[in-house]
Parts: structure tokens; C-alpha cells; sequence
């Protein structure tokens, strides 16, 4: 006689502590299921409402300058520090963690077109219309001491920007040439122009150091080695360049904020045209910042919105704006890849959070592995059209919408006659020209 005993592994069902939830036996067996994709697409559904729900980006606003914000600086080793300059040439230096100003001082004469931190973080420097570059010590002055330079250098020619070395002891500044400087030294030690009268942004390459590029008034970006006598190369856009940003974790990548309402995305190995055209924007775009993992872009504009572009698509995944926010002059991305600072006109530096919906603050194991696997659904699902419907839609401000509807009627209607023209005319009379290629004149080496 054959007796069948049931057996069962205490570890399958048993708690190790008592603060552990109970385990549910479970069978993955897919015949006992056949409602699972249903049920799944449902929790997606779900999941992608109640992002939209707590996609709250807004977190608060520095308020100190007595006019607008015209750069800010990241400090290079500490995520709560944080320097701006105005307009007034008044420079700030905040404590983000309690959004207090610690220090408020006047270094320069006019604007502060530049600021820029030294590697080590423990001093700072600043370029304005005042044509000199100044010095500063990242530390508070003792009780009674004056905030003043310890070093001050004096340019011949106009500043309107800086750029530091990632390592060494080297920083760029450019206005009417682009001027690299030891910081020892009173004179620089190379002066690389290409026939253009102005210079208004200079970006060093975090990867590739001893690279750094330029956007020039002639509607032109110049590349440059710190190790040649002369510039690289030239590529003329049909509309002026407004700053420049290198890849962080690509040496030969870099964005383009542009005043043709677009960013451009290229690779210096192929500069004929660029990889992507990000859209959206409907005023000129005056910055742009890549995040820390090279996966995205924030870009601001004149129009008063923030953007955030996955670096391979072509629109943005997110539009930031508030009632108040006026013209967008400086954006930056936080170096722990959370936060977005942003500086306008109307003298606010405001804080945003990179990812809309992220809960800040403490995260249990068990929030975690949800918030993953309503991430796994949304990707899933993310093809479907209701999913799709709710995850795109934004609310913009109504110029924004009206301006935006406007640009697409008129991009449609180009297309649409270019279309014909090519349909009524002769074989190979009017050849398609790529969106792509229009956008570069010329490149020179």
C-alpha cells in the first residue's frame, strides 16, 4: 500500500522576526492566470495617474539678489553650495540644504558674466564688465575682515564668460578672443582667435580636458585644443548659438542652446550635421545643462518654461513653469542627479525636482520595489494609447500653448508646399533637403 504524506518547508511560510510581513504561497503557473496582462495594464493605468497626480516639481525659490540672476557656479565636491551672480554684479553664495544666503557681496562693476569654482572647491572665480577677473575664497571672512579678492587680474579685452579645468590649474575666459590662463599668472598663456568680434560662452570638456569649445556672435561654435597654437574647427549654424554644454560621460558629445527656438545635439566627429534636433521651446533658448548620467538635458528659455529632453529623443519629458518665473537666464543640474536650480530676470534662483513625481526623503524596501515594478509596468505599457494620452500630457501657459500651435500650423504648411513642389515639378529639380542638414552653413578646419 502506497501512502502520500504532505510535506511542507517551514521556510517556504515562516517568518524569520516577528516584524516580517507573512509570505503568500503563490503558483506562477500561467494557466491559473489568465487574467494577468488585463490586471497588469490596469496597474499601469493606475501608476501612470497617480504620477501625474504627485508631480509636484516645484520645491522653493532663493531669494536674495536685488536683480536678475545672470550665472550660477556648482560647487565641485559638496552638493550644498551653491554661488550666483546678478546683474548688478552683486555675487551670493547659498546653503541649499536651508536655502539661506550666507554671503552677499558687490565684486564687480555691472553684470557678473562668469563664475566659475577652482577643483579643490575651497576658492572661486568671477569675470564681469568691469574687464577683471577676481578671486575669491570660498570660506566666510573672520568677524570684522571685508569681503574682498585675494587675487584680482585685469584684462585687456571685454570678459563675458569662464570655464575652468576639470584638474588642473588652468581656466578659459572669452569676449573679443579666447584667452587660457594659469592661475598663477598675471598674463595668459595663450590667446586663440578665428576672425569673429565677440565670444559670449566657453565650456571646457569634462572627459576629453584639454578640449574646449566657444559660441561666437557670427552664429558660429570653435572648437579648441589647449595643446595647439591654433583652433580645431569652425561650424556656422544659420542662427547664433547661445551657450554650450559637454557630455559629462562622452567626451566628443555636446548641446547647443539655440536662438531658433530648438537645442542641437552633435558629435564632434561628424559635425557636417547634428545627431538630434530637441524641440518644444518657442522663444530663444538661453541655457542648457546636462544631468551627471549624460541621459538628459534641462534647457531654459526666453519663453519661461524649463525643458528636460532625453538626450535620444526629440521632445522634451517634462515642462517646469510657474505664474511668477519670468525669462529663464541660467540652469544648472545637480551634481547627485535630483535636483535642477534655475535663474531669471525677475532676481529668484529656484529649485526643482529632476524627476516630477519622486518622493524625497527616507524610502522603505517595500515603496522601493514598488515604485520599480510600477516603472517596469509603465515601460510596458507605455505604447498603449490611454497610457500614452496620460503620461504625455502637460499643462503649459496659454501663450506657451497658442504660440506652439502657431509654430506647428506653419511647419506643417512648409511641408505640405514643399511637398507639392517636388510633386508638380520636374524629376530631380527641387531635391529634399534633410531638417538636419539645414541647419549648418558651412565647417571649416
Amino acid at each position: 500500500m502506497k501512502v502520500k504524506v504532505i510535506s511542507r518547508n517551514p521556510d517556504d511560510y515562516l517568518r524569520e522576526t516577528k516584524k516580517d510581513l507573512h509570505k503568500m504561497p503563490r503558483n506562477y503557473n500561467p494557466s491559473l492566470h489568465p487574467f494577468e496582462a488585463p490586471r497588469e495594464y490596469v496597474q499601469a493605468l493606475n501608476a501612470t495617474k497617480l504620477e501625474r497626480v504627485f508631480a509636484k516639481p516645484f520645491l522653493g525659490c532663493l531669494d536674495g539678489h536685488r536683480d536678475g540672476v545672470s550665472c550660477f557656479a556648482k560647487h565641485p565636491q559638496s552638493l550644498s553650495c551653491l554661488i550666483s551672480g546678478g546683474y548688478d554684479g552683486q555675487i551670493c553664495v547659498w546653503d541649499l540644504p536651508t536655502r539661506n544666503n550666507m554671503r552677499n557681496f558687490y565684486g564687480h562693476e555691472g553684470f557678473v558674466h562668469g563664475i566659475t569654482y577652482m577643483p579643490d572647491g575651497k576658492s572661486f572665480i568671477s569675470v564681469g564688465n568691469d574687464k577683471s577677473i577676481k578671486f575669491w575664497k570660498t570660506a566666510q571672512p573672520d568677524f570684522g575682515e571685508d569681503e574682498e579678492p585675494f587675487h584680482t587680474i585685469l584684462s585687456r579685452t571685454v570678459l563675458m564668460g569662464i570655464s575652468h579645468h576639470r584638474h588642473e590649474s588652468l581656466f578659459a575666459t572669452c569676449g573679443e578672443v579666447c584667452q587660457l590662463w594659469d592661475e598663477s599668472r598675471s598674463e595668459p598663456l595663450k590667446t586663440l582667435k578665428w576672425g569673429v568680434d565677440s565670444l559670449h560662452a566657453v565650456t571646457f570638456n569634462m572627459v576629453e580636458t584639454s578640449l574646449l569649445a566657444s559660441c561666437a556672435s557670427d552664429r558660429s561654435i570653435i572648437l579648441y585644443d589647449q595643446r595647439e597654437a591654433k583652433p580645431l574647427r569652425k561650424v556656422i549654424m544659420t542662427m547664433r548659438p547661445n551657450k554650450l554644454a559637454w557630455n559629462p560621460m562622452e567626451a566628443f558629445t555636446f548641446s547647443v542652446a539655440n536662438e531658433d527656438y530648438n537645442l542641437y545635439t552633435f558629435d564632434t566627429r561628424r559635425l557636417k550635421n547634428p545627431v538630434k534636433i530637441h524641440k518644444g521651446h518657442v522663444s530663444a533658448v538661453t541655457d542648457v545643462d546636462y544631468s551627471p548620467t549624460g541621459q538628459e538635458i534641462v534647457s531654459g528659455s526666453y519663453d519661461k518654461t524649463i525643458r528636460i529632453y532625453s538626450v535620444f529623443k526629440n521632445f522634451s519629458r517634462d515642462v517646469y513653469h510657474t505664474k511668477r518665473m519670468q525669462h529663464i537666464t541660467s540652469i544648472g543640474w545637480s551634481l547627485d542627479n535630483k535636483y535642477i536650480f534655475s535663474g531669471s530676470d525677475e532676481m529668484n534662483i529656484r529649485l526643482w525636482k529632476a524627476r516630477a513625481s519622486e518622493k524625497l526623503g527616507v524610502v522603505r524596501q517595500r515603496e522601493r520595489m514598488a515604485f520599480r515594478q510600477n516603472e517596469t509596468l509603465k515601460e510596458k505599457f507605455s505604447a498603449h494609447p490611454q497610457v500614452r494620452r496620460i503620461a504625455q500630457h502637460r499643462h503649459v501657459p496659454r501663450k506657451v500653448f497658442n504660440d506652439q500651435r502657431k509654430q506647428n500650423f506653419i511647419r506643417e504648411r512648409e511641408v505640405k508646399k514643399e511637398l507639392n513642389r517636388r510633386k508638380h515639378s520636374k524629376p530631380g529639380k527641387h531635391v529634399h533637403i534633410p531638417e538636419k542638414q539645414k541647419v549648418i552653413l558651412s565647417e571649416k578646419k
